[in-house]
């Protein structure tokens, strides 16, 4: 039986400890952290849990160790909705990223990846899933290229996280049509500073390009129309998976049919919402709470919000 999903998310998946720390540690020195936090992470996988506590429906594909951090995270995507059939286990251990949260928000993250691999075509049977749409963050490369091209020739939307510039999101960002990046992306990928100039540059390779900007908002391009949208204020505490929340929830508007500014509308929002809890995985919002942000204002030209710690 054909599994039917609004978003399928291909890509990496891990385990993220998050401290909170009120300065950065200098060489030889020991800080004590004031909170702390544990859950899965991921951009791929944060999506696919963005889309459920949405009201959405997804599905994950990617690797997690037959360890303790895997088991945790696997049970995570169970306890969220999200479909796990396409999720393989391995011996090698599940990726780890341990974060320090500052006081203003921003984070420093160290991952261990150790020798994670990469899944082969032949681990992964996707003829069971009908999405509405794919995402991918690149760290699938041996299986989302050619996923990418079936996509295009069933009409179905792809969506690329590309956060940072390596072989998986180098190949896939002529193959989707939605490439939304980030500025560390656009910049090593063009070699422009300039954000403007490199959206231009990367508009040649997708249908819709964008670049997030973190507090700076956002800028995007379609069919040589460009725009640049606003962060919406609030009290920031972590700004930890805010880009994957953005992407997953990007991602949900247009599985459900919604036009591209809506779209952005509640991405923008939800990765709003993300950044005042700690954690990439507690802080997404689910749909009450994005509703409740769009309806007091979280418009394109509004100026100022409320905090909304939820």
């Amino acid at each position: 039986m054909t599994a039917m999903v609004d978003v399928l998310c291909v890509g990496h998946a891990a385990c993220d400890v998050t401290l909170v720390v009120d300065h950065h540690p200098e060489a030889d020195e020991k800080c004590f952290a004031s909170e702390r936090s544990m859950a899965g992470g991921g951009p791929a996988v944060n999506a696919a849990v963005t889309v459920a506590r949405l009201g959405g429906t997804s599905a994950f594909c990617g690797y997690l160790g037959q360890d303790l951090f895997g088991d945790l995270h696997f049970q995570e995507l169970v306890a969220e909705g999200v479909l796990t059939d396409w999720i393989v286990r391995g011996s090698h251990p599940t990726p780890l990223s341990m974060i320090l949260v500052k006081p203003d928000g921003k984070r420093t993250v160290v991952n261990f990846k150790g020798e994670t691999p990469q899944l082969e075509p032949s681990q992964v049977d996707l003829s069971a899933i009908s999405p509405r749409v794919i995402l991918m963050d690149g760290h699938e490369p041996k299986i989302s290229p050619a996923l990418a091209r079936e996509a295009r020739s069933r009409g179905i939307p792809t969506v690329l996280d590309a956060g940072s510039l390596h072989s998986g999101t180098e190949r896939l960002a002529g193959l989707v049509d939605y490439l939304i990046a980030s500025a560390r992306f656009a910049r090593e990928l063009t070699g422009e500073q300039d954000m403007r100039r490199a959206l231009r540059l990367m508009s040649r390779l997708a249908p819709l390009a964008a670049i997030t900007l973190g507090e700076d908002g956002f800028i995007w391009s379609r069919g040589g129309r460009e725009e640049s949208w606003p962060a919406l204020p609030v009290e920031v505490l972590d700004t930890t998976g805010a880009g994957d929340v953005f992407h997953g929830a990007f991602a949900l508007e247009i599985a459900q049919g919604r036009a591209i500014e809506a779209a952005f509308l509640a991405a923008r929002a939800a990765a709003a919402l993300s950044c005042t809890c700690l954690g990439a995985r507690p802080s997404i919002p689910d749909r009450a709470a994005l509703e409740g942000m769009l309806a007091c204002g979280g418009g394109k030209g509004m100026d100022r919000l409320p905090s909304l710690a939820w």
